[in-house]
């Protein structure tokens, strides 16, 4: 037995994302030249300016940022109602006692294991959760912040750069872009394990693909999620 979890549009729209923001995580740390700045290495900008060139490169980040602005914005015209705020109340219905405690033990659970906590008598067992856990909702909340962010400060340095007067506000926004661009290149790899290799999480991987996981992983993983479709009977074969 398997249930819904994913519509198709909310599937293409989080793959979408996942290119775009590496691709401009990628092509936007290329374009930091100065030394002090570089996260990767001198060697990452002069590979990205050997392909692009500096000018090339810029016009690169710049196109894949307001095709990642455009698509959100047309995405938000046709499924905020349905799709965008439903996805906003979840990741902000913060439970802060245990959702701390959902990610402290959680994070041990991953270093020392199930065994190894409980032979130094550290309680291994998690909250109940939702639909997404604490960790998800934790890194959803950081993605939107961020993301709106970039995206206001990245169309100001696009349309308001080289206007008179305008210096002091583009520093703001350089500033404001880079850090958030900096906050999501520490949570994406953590977002990436979680997703894709920590143990139990293949279910909802694939989900991610199919749109549907199974109700027993439900029952396990998200037993608040759990009642309220045995509640409201939302049930469906995949």
């Amino acid at each position: 037995m398997n249930v819904r979890r994913h519509s198709a549009s909310a599937i293409f729209m989080h793959w979408y994302n996942a290119v775009c923001w590496l691709l401009l995580l990628f092509s936007g740390f290329a374009l930091l030249a100065n030394p002090l700045m570089q996260p990767v290495g001198e060697w990452w900008s002069s590979l990205w300016t050997g392909l692009f060139g500096p000018l090339g490169l810029l016009r690169l980040h710049v196109v894949i940022g307001m095709a990642w602005v455009v698509m959100y914005a047309v995405y938000l015209v046709f499924r905020i109602r349905s799709e965008a705020l439903p996805f906003l109340r979840e990741i902000t219905d913060l439970h802060p006692v245990s959702d701390m405690i959902w990610c402290m033990r959680k994070g041990m659970w991953l270093v020392l294991g199930e065994k190894l906590m409980r032979r130094l008598g550290l309680d291994p067992e998690l909250p109940p959760q939702g639909f997404y856990n604490a960790g998800q909702k934790l890194v959803a909340v950081i993605a939107v912040l961020c993301s709106l962010g970039l995206a206001l400060t990245g169309l100001l340095l696009v349309f308001v750069s080289g206007r008179p007067g305008t210096e002091e506000l583009l520093r703001i926004c350089l500033l404001v872009h880079f850090c958030c661009a900096g906050l999501m290149a520490l949570f994406l790899p953590v977002h990436i394990y979680m997703a894709a290799f920590a143990p139990g999480e293949a279910p909802a991987l694939r989900s991610m693909f199919t749109g549907f996981v199974p109700l027993e992983h439900v029952r396990h993983h998200n037993p608040l999620w759990f009642r309220k479709l045995m509640e409201n009977g939302s049930t469906k074969n995949g």
